[in-house]
């Protein structure tokens, strides 16, 4: 089956880093990529008449341009113009299109989670049926370290199985923020340390269970390293990410209001590098 890639694309100079990722990801991957613009319905009939064909011409050009800059050959490519609400054509038209991943530009109100929620990527987040990458950082960056939180839930395996499938040969760290109860009050007591380092190292030991668990599903296993670090998942997480950012952050995303969609919107609006959500079923 032909692989489908799918971009939105709003013409814009935020958004040339994400075309261009979307085209060397095309080429790389040997996918067809469907380029989208979605326009206002409410134009008059022979304004979007007009319309579209200008911003296919436009988007053709931007195509050209970026390909000229990184010096890539031209994927298979449909260029199209749709009307309605952003979001929901977007999803709309990966459904129908049963394109295997979504390309967007990152949020543009760095630093302000708040106004993450409403905007197009979010939404488009909570319902797409693939994996959406959400691009940042110049496409001549190789994706060679993935960094990849888990929690041992079914949303992180479900992260972690896509990221081996899609990038077998990248370097993978596998992220856990871990708080054992009782450390604040009892953190100096011996007895009370070495049940810790026990369940530190059950930890451990659970987690690369469900690593080679995965791993035997796949033909290739890609370098690994399992980290644990104590403390609230969010600051480990960001702190990880402005101390060593990785090529790209391949995060579960369960699309639901509650502390992981508050995890969500805090990365989506500081971007350190390229990220990948997959939705958790």
């Amino acid at each position: 089956m032909t692989q489908t890639l799918l971009f939105a694309c709003d013409l814009s100079e935020e958004n040339r880093a994400a075309y261009a990722r979307a085209i060397r990801l095309a080429h790389e991957s040997g996918a067809r990529l469907d380029v989208i613009h979605v326009l206002d319905p409410y134009l008059p009939r022979r304004v979007l008449h007009d319309l579209e064909e200008a911003v296919v011409a436009d988007m053709q050009a931007m195509l050209t341009d970026i390909r000229e800059d990184y010096a890539l050959p031209e994927p298979r490519t449909l260029l199209q113009t749709v009307a309605g609400a952003s979001y929901a054509e977007i999803i709309r038209e990966a459904h129908d299109r049963e394109v295997d991943m979504i390309v967007l530009g990152s949020h543009r109100k760095r630093g302000q989670p708040d106004l993450v929620a409403g905007t197009t990527l979010a939404r488009v987040l909570r319902s797409a049926p693939c994996p959406v990458l959400s691009v940042s950082q110049p496409a001549n960056r190789d994706w060679q370290d993935i960094l990849v939180p888990v929690d041992f839930s079914l949303g992180s395996r479900h992260i972690l199985r896509e990221t081996l499938k899609r990038f077998p040969e990248a370097r993978l760290t596998l992220l856990h923020a871990w708080d054992i109860p009782g450390e604040r009050e009892l953190g100096s007591d011996k007895e009370y340390a070495r049940w810790r380092d026990r369940e530190v190292e059950r930890l451990r030991c659970q987690l690369e269970r469900e690593t080679d668990q995965l791993m035997s599903e796949l033909d290739s296993v890609p370098d690994l390293e399992l980290v644990l670090e104590q403390g609230d998942p969010l600051e480990v997480l960001l702190t990880r990410l402005r101390r060593q950012p990785p090529d790209l952050l391949a995060l579960s995303c369960r699309g639901q209001l509650g502390r992981h969609s508050h995890i969500t919107e805090a990365l989506l609006s500081e971007p350190h590098c390229d990220i990948m959500l997959c939705r958790a079923w």
